[in-house]
């Protein structure tokens, strides 16, 4: 499994997908460019101290990343998706990724995609912020796919 973020603009948000990525042990691909100077300081602020933790890599644009992406499907997240996140089955070599806040991801990133989902929102609400909408897709991939039946229940 694979997060994976197209051309970010918000620090915070690349920060929490950091700790997501530590925190439930997937790969995070940073493709490039972001909308904010990617430096240590600015991630290890917006990270807190989980970014050691993370499997993150960046990628100059979004030819090295496909250069590299290795096997399985990349499933685009979008408010344009096909498919609600709901009925969608997830396989553990998938990608997901999320499109740029400010303007999601271009029409060549859509042609890209072997699948485009949605997470289904109150009629009226536009779209959730990109972290929140990334812990909600990986965690529904997780879920499906290796969530451990030995965790206690209620």
């Amino acid at each position: 499994m694979r997060l994976a973020l197209f051309q970010p603009a918000i620090p915070q948000n690349v920060g929490a997908c950091i700790r997501l990525s530590a925190c439930f042990g997937v790969e995070l691909h940073v493709i490039e460019p972001t909308g904010f100077r990617f430096d240590d300081r600015a991630m290890k602020r917006a990270a807190l101290d989980y970014g050691p933790l993370s499997h993150m890599t960046r990628h100059t644009d979004w030819a090295a990343f496909e250069a590299v992406r290795g096997p399985g499907r990349l499933v685009l997240f979008t408010t344009k998706g096909a498919k609600p996140l709901t009925d969608f089955v997830f396989r553990p070599d998938d990608t997901l990724l999320f499109g740029s806040e400010p303007s999601g991801a271009p029409d060549f990133v859509h042609e890209a995609a072997d699948a485009r989902i949605v997470i289904p929102l109150e009629p009226g609400a536009r779209s959730l912020n990109l972290a929140v909408s990334a812990g909600i897709g990986v965690f529904e991939a997780i879920r499906q796919t290796r969530f451990s039946p030995s965790l206690p229940k209620d």
